[in-house]
């Protein structure tokens, strides 16, 4: 996934788990999870610019691009019940990226490497450091990482309704 503002750092970030759902050939919702940074939403909020890359790394070579304007959703907006349920529930949600598909492009894929899957992070990192805080230590963590971009911007996560 890659946005950027006018100015400034442009970010460009690996996703995983169960977090992306087709709605139509025209839209697609991801589900942002915490993390160390949260550029993502600064700069969707500045631009709303965003780029979703997918390769395969199995004998079948191919990567697609999927190009559009994206809006941020917080768990305070109205649409948030509605879009969350459409994802398992996941500990550390902070955003949900609603994207507007402009344009598809795919490419042979032929300069990416062959790779097979040993292991994820998610069951034995992820999953059990989030999982063990309750509302008030997630937000106290979105305060110390998540409040700002790199390049010093809102990210308004913490925002009232």
């Amino acid at each position: 996934m890659a946005t950027a503002a006018a100015t400034g750092h442009i970010n460009l970030s690996p996703k995983g788990m169960d977090t992306l759902r087709v709605l139509s050939d025209e839209r697609v919702i991801w589900l942002n999870l915490t993390g160390i940074g949260n550029e993502t939403a600064t700069h969707v909020q500045e631009d709303g610019r965003m780029t979703l890359m997918f390769c395969s790394f199995g004998e079948q070579r191919l990567t697609l691009r999927v190009f559009g304007t994206a809006k941020v959703v917080h768990p305070r907006d109205p649409e948030w019940n509605n879009l969350v349920a459409q994802f398992p529930e996941l500990p550390g949600c902070r955003q949900i990226f609603d994207l507007d598909i402009e344009l598809i492009q795919t490419s042979c894929g032929s300069t990416v490497p062959h790779m097979e899957l040993v292991d994820t992070r998610v069951e034995k990192e992820f999953l059990p450091y989030y999982e063990t805080m309750d509302r008030e230590e997630l937000e106290n963590y979105w305060r110390k990482y998540n409040v700002t971009s790199l390049d010093g911007l809102p990210t308004k996560i913490l925002e009232p309704s």
